[in-house]
C-alpha cells in the first residue's frame, strides 16, 4: 500500500525556508503572497503490514518528524 507522509513545521516555529520563497515570490511580483510556509512529502511503499497508517505513525514518531517543531498528516493512497 501506498503511503504519504506530509511533514510541516509546527504554527509558531519560523519557516526560513518558507519565509525565502515568500520574499523571492514578492521579487518577482506576486506581492500578494503571504505566509509561505515549506513542508517535506515522504512517499513510502508498505508491504505485508497489517495497519499501513499505524507503520507509518511510529515511523514519524522515531525518525521522520522532529516532533518537537514538527507537526506531519499520513495519508494511505
Amino acid at each position: 500500500m501506498k503511503v504519504r507522509v506530509h511533514i510541516f513545521l509546527k504554527p509558531g516555529v519560523l519557516d526560513v525556508q518558507g519565509k525565502a520563497v515568500e520574499g523571492a515570490l514578492k521579487g518577482l511580483g506576486w506581492t500578494g503572497v503571504s505566509n509561505a510556509r515549506v513542508g517535506k512529502l515522504i512517499e513510502l511503499d508498505l508491504e505485508g503490514v497489517e495497519d499501513p497508517a499505524a507503520e507509518a505513525k511510529k515511523m514519524c514518531e522515531s525518525l521522520l518528524a522532529n516532533t518537537v517543531i514538527e507537526s506531519y498528516r499520513v495519508e494511505l493512497a
